[in-house]
């Protein structure tokens, strides 16, 4: 008789999506075709992690590994911490499958064969939306963010997007943060707002991770420049959580998306009518993320309730699941078919969001040349995932 698989989450604390370890357990187990409510064949055992430190996350890693004594290690953390725990994880020669938005461009100076990724890649849709934004637009936009948002590399992905697209100038604005001036975005924005409007760029792009996003929404609006400025922005601000909070207003808006809900494929379907009728809210990104995990986990139970972990990893390192948005692996070295990012304007008008694809851009290897100056440059950075904030 198989015993049950355990699996350890690593589980930092997210304002922005509370829910999303849920969300994306609950997606893992549809995938694997398990009912998240009634299955006994795998049990999870989550391990906050706070923010989602380096040392928060090795502390709780060494707690489910030794303590608990999990199969499998798994959650949500950020590439920066993963080198203090890969030691852990290969003294004991079990499997690690983490999880991540992609705000890192992906990096391996060691890349370990026990260590496994389910990244939703968010900088592939920013390489492709600056490539967009330039050919559409033409030079000279001026990309805006906060403190926080512009110690990961969503920025510097569309950077090279422009660049790629041939533009020789862009301009770049990072907002101050002090936590006891709470309004001070808004005071910054006003300025800016007021410069920009002297001397128009030819877009703007904007990266804000959550409420933070539609207070910039709102200012934009009240600035008197939106529809005038083309306004592009990344793609967590343009999830329909987010613009449920501003459908009131007026905004027209170009994005990037990986995925959308209401792509029509007959996977994607599937996935978004099994998660909506379990969890009775719509599906989402870190949904999607487990899901696909838990198609590529379906095929690997008979061997993980075994522990043949050899047989497991091996099958990680070159096993490729056809799922929601299409093809996906989990080992950088794979190199299967790079993620097709929908170009989108999106309105909200008449308390409706209104999407409209207008192109499809194309993606990038993560170990590309172009982007081994960002590495080089970038060698500090926040541990904390994006969006757990």
């Amino acid at each position: 008789m198989s015993s049950v698989l355990s699996i350890g989450f690593l589980t930092p604390y997210s304002g922005v999506y509370p829910a999303y370890s849920a969300h994306l357990v609950t997606g893992w187990l549809l995938g694997m075709g398990l009912d998240p409510v009634r299955q006994r064949t795998v049990q999870f055992t989550s391990e906050y992690t706070h923010m989602g430190s380096a040392d928060a996350s090795v502390k709780a890693a060494r707690k489910l590994l030794f303590f608990n004594n999990v199969d499998i290690l798994s959650g949500l953390i950020s590439y920066k911490a993963t080198p203090d725990i890969i030691p852990l994880v290969e003294s004991l020669k079990k499997p690690a499958f983490f999880f991540d938005m992609g705000e890192y461009i992906p990096h391996f100076p060691y890349l370990s064969p026990d260590v496994f990724y389910a990244s939703h890649q968010l900088w592939q849709s920013q390489y492709a939306l600056g490539r967009w934004a330039h050919s559409h637009f033409g030079d000279g936009g001026h990309m805006i963010m906060p403190f926080y948002e512009a110690g990961y590399h969503l920025h510097t992905a569309f950077k090279e997007g422009v660049t790629a697209a041939g533009s020789t100038q862009i301009s770049l604005t990072v907002l101050p943060h002090q936590a006891n001036e709470p309004l001070q975005m808004e005071t910054e924005l006003d300025a800016l707002f007021s410069k920009i409007v002297q001397d128009p760029p030819s877009y703007v792009h904007a990266i804000f991770a959550g409420n933070m996003g539609t207070r910039f929404f709102r200012k934009w609006i009240q600035s008197g420049i939106h529809k005038k400025i083309p306004l592009v922005v990344n793609e967590t601000m343009a999830y329909d959580d987010l613009l449920q909070d501003i459908q009131d207003a007026d905004l027209d808006i170009y994005t990037a998306m990986m995925w959308m809900r209401e792509d029509q494929r007959p996977a994607n379907q599937v996935f978004v009518r099994k998660f909506e009728s379990i969890a009775q809210q719509p599906a989402n990104i870190y949904a999607l993320m487990g899901y696909e995990a838990g198609l590529m986990w379906r095929e690997l139970l008979p061997y993980a309730s075994k522990k043949d972990w050899d047989t497991v990893k091996q099958q990680l390192r070159t096993g490729v699941i056809d799922g929601p948005r299409g093809q996906k692996s989990f080992y950088p070295a794979a190199g299967v078919a790079l993620p097709a990012s929908n170009i989108l304007k999106i309105s909200t008008t008449g308390n409706k969001i209104n999407k409209l694809i207008l192109d499809q851009g194309a993606g990038m290897r993560h170990d590309a040349k172009e982007f081994a100056t960002i590495h080089q440059e970038s060698v500090t950075g926040w541990h904390n995932p994006f969006l757990c904030i």
